[in-house]
């Protein structure tokens, strides 16, 4: 065994082998470097003030934590607001569209748009949590909820040629974007009792969630049944509502780099 082996030896095992123990006997170095570390260092206990401004500076930006309810909390709270601002709007604008809608389209369209609300709301809801399975990807659904009420809207009604379309399909659009707006108020209130991982996705899943409401409103008042002014006028609030709640988020995110980019630098600078 040479002085290699032997600081291997060291490394790798609490207690030298025998082979080792024969070679420190006669190196003169080896015995040095075993000595040294079997030396104890000599440690003078930390001062109460040191010990009082270490435990300062550990708690100085720690804060109480309200744990977060359960996903149906949330979920139940995103589906009464979206039910109360829905039957609040068509109270106000009546339902001019079911009076005019053949009831095996009232009835489709309904069910449509209240199982993609129920899937929003439901992914929504688990994203508060950190570590929640999803049985749909976030970040896929908002694509899938476009696709498939365009499937339903273009199977359901048809496709017609309107003299003035942008004249009818703007005033929809202004009815139905700032009802998403106010749905986005307390769905975002209720998102602050969460803790949000990924802004941009949170950001875009939520505001689909309050674009679906102005577009729930507008699909049960407003009375033209062409299929391109409903995906255009209808559908269209809940993707704008949504490309919206993505540009907040990314946003959110670049500045959050930015702030932690800065941070990291100016420590790096006092080291």
């Amino acid at each position: 065994m040479n002085c290699n082996d032997l600081a291997k030896a060291l490394s790798e095992e609490p207690q030298l082998p025998l082979e080792a123990q024969e070679h420190v006997k006669g190196c003169k170095r080896c015995q040095t470097l075993v000595n040294t570390l079997n030396t104890p260092v000599a440690t003078e206990p930390l001062s109460p003030a040191t010990l009082q401004q270490i435990a300062e500076g550990i708690a100085i930006n720690l804060r109480p934590v309200i744990p977060v309810a359960p996903a149906g909390h949330f979920f139940g709270a995103f589906a009464v607001i979206f039910v109360s601002i829905v039957t609040l709007c068509v109270y106000r604008m009546r339902a001019l569209a079911i009076a005019v809608m053949p009831p095996l389209e009232a009835v489709a369209t309904l069910t449509a748009l209240a199982v993609s609300t129920g899937l929003v709301a439901y992914s929504l809801a688990h994203q508060m949590i950190p570590g929640s399975r999803h049985r749909i990807s976030p970040r896929l659904l908002p694509v899938g909820i476009g696709v498939l009420l365009t499937i339903v809207i273009a199977v359901l009604f048809q496709f017609q040629h309107e003299q003035n379309f942008w004249g009818h399909a703007w005033p929809c659009i202004r009815v139905g974007t700032p009802i998403g707006v106010l749905a986005a108020v307390p769905f975002w209130l209720i998102l602050r009792r969460g803790a949000i991982l990924s802004p941009s996705m949170t950001g875009a899943t939520t505001g689909l969630l309050a674009g679906l409401v102005g577009t729930s409103v507008l699909e049960i008042h407003c009375p033209n049944l062409d299929a391109w002014h409903i995906l255009i006028s209808h559908l269209g609030v809940a993707m704008l509502c949504a490309l919206a709640g993505l540009s907040i988020g990314l946003a959110i995110e670049i500045k959050g780099y930015a702030v932690n980019s800065l941070n990291s630098n100016h420590k790096g600078d006092l080291a």
